[in-house]
């Protein structure tokens, strides 16, 4: 009887560790759900699967985040890997010890980007506004306070035009989704709002909206970038990860993505064509401190 209980014991206790194992050789890649949680695993999805195919015994999986979940899921350890805007990144390395293993890059037009800005708009019939100065007394929409390219970005533009949005809009929304934003000024629900670049393009090309119907504001143009912008250009989003994930595991991700193929599902699926090493984050620190947003936010 003593020896059975003692099996018994052995076996359970195996069964706890070959749990443990298989716990500690799954990954959770938290990522920015910026359109929503559907079109977020739809995107990246293949990007968990690669990894999993491609390093033996591991088993990565996505795990899409609304703007509030993104700091909490990286304090309490909730994700081992994240994919988030760059100024989130800043925030979460200065606060949680994250690092940057790579920066994506985007494939918009058939050309490759590792930088990316914001587009201020507003309707084409609405002749009030044609420059930053004529958006003082009316109604705004952003993404959230936090979207890098859907309002911080536009913020720090507005000020440095001589306009504080907190103070000098009639109204300063947030739509929580850059679609949402979209389509607020499409029906002339706000007067102007600002988006992160490529979000008029794609949504035109959904056939959601024509880009005929929107003027944008303070038009900036960049050497070698397509898109509608009103910005400087920052880094684009980089992969990071948390403080308590192995750097081996990491290395092990970064060597991965480097050799995934521009042609693959995971490439086509999240509209990139790569990664390259992580970007320098400095200039968004930058604009952290001037703003007093994100790690500097009194």
């Amino acid at each position: 009887m003593k020896k059975i209980f003692l099996f018994a014991l052995a076996l359970f206790f195996a069964l706890i560790f070959l749990s443990n194992s298989f716990a500690a050789d799954t990954y959770k890649i938290g990522v920015l759900a910026k359109r929503g949680p559907v079109k977020a695993l739809k995107k990246w999805k293949a990007t968990a699967d690669y990894l999993s195919s491609t390093m033996n015994g591991k088993t990565f999986k996505i795990v899409p985040l609304n703007f509030e979940q993104v700091f909490p899921s990286i304090d309490a350890g909730r994700v081992d890997f994240f994919l988030v805007n760059s100024s989130m990144f800043v925030t979460a390395k200065l606060k949680y010890g994250a690092v940057a293993i790579a920066t994506m890059i985007n494939s918009r037009q058939g050309q490759p980007l590792t930088s990316f800005g914001g587009v201020i708009f507003t309707s084409a019939e609405n002749e009030e506004i044609n420059s930053l100065t004529d958006l003082k007394g009316k109604t705004f929409m952003a993404v959230k306070k936090s979207s890098f390219g859907g309002w911080q970005m536009a913020y720090k533009e507005l000020l440095d035009g001589g306009l504080d949005p907190f103070k000098e809009f009639t109204k300063l929304l947030f739509g929580n989704t850059h679609d949402n934003v979209v389509l607020a000024v499409q029906n002339q629900a706000v007067a102007a709002g600002t988006v992160r670049t490529d979000t008029l393009e794609r949504m035109a090309a959904e056939g959601t909206i024509e880009l005929d119907d929107f003027k944008i504001i303070n038009q900036k143009k960049h050497k070698g970038f397509p898109f509608l912008c009103s910005t400087p250009l920052y880094p684009e989003w980089p992969l990071a990860k948390t403080k308590q994930t192995p750097d081996a595991i990491a290395r092990e991700v970064v060597s991965a993505l480097k050799k995934m193929n521009k042609n693959s599902k995971a490439a086509k699926d999240a509209k990139i064509v790569g990664w390259v090493d992580p970007l320098d984050y400095s200039p968004v620190e930058e604009l952290q401190k001037t703003l007093k947003v994100g790690a500097y936010a009194e």
